[in-house]
């Protein structure tokens, strides 16, 4: 995911739009105050606990910060494969 964020703001179009969309990401990141590595634990500890409950393609999974107006949204989208029948809830004292 580190990668994809560097491709985003690295990326030579030269257009004025992807120099928008990169000040964005930029911004956007600040305002979150989140760093392309806790960005990327955050995405792995999702995953974890989602395939708890479904089988996920992993390699289509895409998380992301994205601004509307002054509020930043935490987006993901994560292609589900199937949904895990019957499987055992965590309580308090089985976590980590």
């Amino acid at each position: 995911m580190a990668m994809e964020f560097l491709k985003k703001f690295f990326c030579s179009t030269g257009s004025k739009t992807a120099a928008k969309e990169r000040l964005q990401i930029v911004l956007i990141h600040d305002r979150a105050d989140i760093s392309p590595e806790m960005l990327d634990n955050l995405r792995q500890d999702m995953i974890a606990v989602i395939t708890r409950y479904m089988d996920i393609d992993t390699s289509r999974i895409e998380m992301d910060f994205d601004r509307a107006d002054r509020s930043v949204a935490f987006v993901a989208n994560i292609p589900v494969i199937r949904i895990k029948r019957g499987v055992a809830p965590v309580r308090d004292g089985d976590r980590a």
